[in-house]
């Protein structure tokens, strides 16, 4: 059986992944048939979470992940996380939106459920609040919850 440490460490790893856009860091702790949801976003592949992540390769720089404590139990792990980073490339969205480059400085907090089998992750659940990051990029206001 794989240890505590072994799968936080793991779940370390991708979620650092996630936020450089590493696709292939994905091929090391995931699964081939890997599910993964996060706002606006659902796969159901490594190729598609890599995919995704590629996207994002070149869209924030200067980053700072910090994650709070890890609790680690049978085939399951979940983290607390805040990134800090910096928006200096094209950031493509969901709906294929392209977000040029602002030089805003974001900070998102948010948790992340995975779940194991064997040594690596079959499912992971992000969660954070998406309008905070459209906020802080400039592309809603909060008052009024429109696009600009």
């Amino acid at each position: 059986m794989t240890s505590s440490v072994t799968r936080a460490a793991t779940l370390v790893q991708v979620l650092r992944a996630a936020v450089e856009g590493d696709a292939a860091a994905v091929e090391k702790v995931c699964t081939p048939d890997v599910a993964a949801w996060a706002p606006a976003v659902s796969v159901s592949s490594a190729t598609e979470l890599a995919a995704l992540l590629a996207r994002r390769e070149h869209a924030f720089t200067d980053i700072e992940l910090d994650v709070a404590p890890l609790d680690v139990a049978g085939d399951f792990a979940c983290a607390e996380w805040s990134v800090t980073m910096t928006h200096t490339g094209p950031l493509v969205l969901a709906d294929d939106t392209v977000v040029e480059p602002t030089g805003v400085r974001v900070t998102l907090h948010g948790a992340t459920v995975a779940e194991y089998r064997g040594d690596l992750i079959c499912s992971l659940r992000q969660y954070w609040d998406e309008l905070t990051m459209a906020e802080q990029l400039g592309l809603v206001d909060r008052a009024d919850n429109s696009a600009p």
